[in-house]
């Protein structure tokens, strides 16, 4: 099979700097993207072939391999001591074991490929996901996963999310992934988190639900909200309506070593129980309304009439 030539795919040169490959990478990548060329296979083969060039020559230990020993140099369990010979092959025998280390003019006999083999490489890393409730992750959780490593059993492994931990956040744990000659790769672990009715991230703030009553709402009131750093008192300010936001500053979970904010989304409740004293009680509110509460309401009716 003929060896690709991830060069010729970027059109660059093999002496070609970081910087020369990153912008023959972009203008290709432009050029040949299927959304800019529908249906064209050709373009379509061009734009993966491309893709693999340089997702090689962007990685500073892919390239010296693939240059040292081509595409079987990127091979997952390559050797570099074995590559160039039979296996039970030394080639000290050829000279009669004399020549092995180099000082008096000593030969060398990585001078025969003009390179010295490279150091036997690490193990692949390995992809895993753990899912975590979003409290958990508020709080930081201590959880078990089980992964597949190699051809060996699943191994169970105990992982600590820090708190504030934001869905997508990928950890890597050193030495977890599968074995190789120069000790094993790593597990790279996405977080999944958990959705929750009540509090959600927007941006680096966490917001809140809270529900308060009609007389707290009426009256302003002082609340107790839980945060990061323990109880606080929220005030309610006279005439709160459904869906104020009140701000508690530095009151979340670290951010990038500073606290994030709360956002306080307001939620005005009726008691659940029926009764003719509650009914009494809310016709005497609706009373106390000196304008129709919907007369700022645009008319759709008439906006339809409008459109058409």
């Amino acid at each position: 099979m003929a060896q690709k030539d991830y060069y010729a795919a970027l059109g660059v040169s093999r002496s070609a700097s970081d910087a020369e490959i990153k912008k023959a990478y972009r203008r290709l990548a432009k050029e040949l993207h299927p959304d800019r060329n529908p249906g064209d296979k050709v373009a379509e083969t061009r734009f993966k072939e491309m893709s693999a060039a340089y997702d090689v020559l962007s990685d500073a230990t892919k390239r010296s391999l693939y240059d040292q020993y081509g595409e079987a140099g990127l091979r997952d369990g390559f050797d570099p001591s074995m590559h160039g010979a039979a296996a039970g092959f030394d080639f000290s025998d050829l000279f009669g074991g004399g020549f092995g280390a180099r000082g008096g003019g000593g030969f060398n006999v990585s001078d025969l490929f003009g390179a010295r083999a490279r150091p036997p490489r690490k193990g692949s890393d390995l992809s895993a996901e753990v899912r975590v409730g979003f409290l958990e992750s508020l709080r930081g959780h201590e959880t078990t996963i089980s992964y597949q490593r190699g051809q060996g059993e699943p191994k169970r492994l105990t992982v600590k999310i820090p708190a504030g931990t934001r869905d997508g956040k990928k950890m890597r744990l050193r030495g977890q992934g599968n074995e190789g000659p120069a000790g094993p790769g790593d597990l790279i672990l996405t977080v999944r988190v958990g959705k929750h009715s009540k509090v959600w991230w927007e941006g680096d703030s966490l917001h809140l639900r809270l529900p308060i009553s009609p007389l707290e709402a009426y009256e302003g009131a002082k609340v107790g909200v839980e945060t990061a750093l323990g109880s606080v008192q929220l005030k309610v300010p006279e005439g709160a309506q459904s869906g104020a936001k009140l701000r508690l500053r530095g009151k979340g979970p670290s951010m990038g070593g500073a606290r994030s904010d709360i956002i306080v989304h307001l939620e005005v409740r009726l008691p659940k129980a029926r009764s003719e004293a509650v009914a009494n009680a809310l016709r005497t509110l609706e009373e106390a309304f000196d304008s129709d509460i919907r007369e700022a309401m645009p008319s759709l009716g008439e906006l339809a009439k409008e459109d058409a």
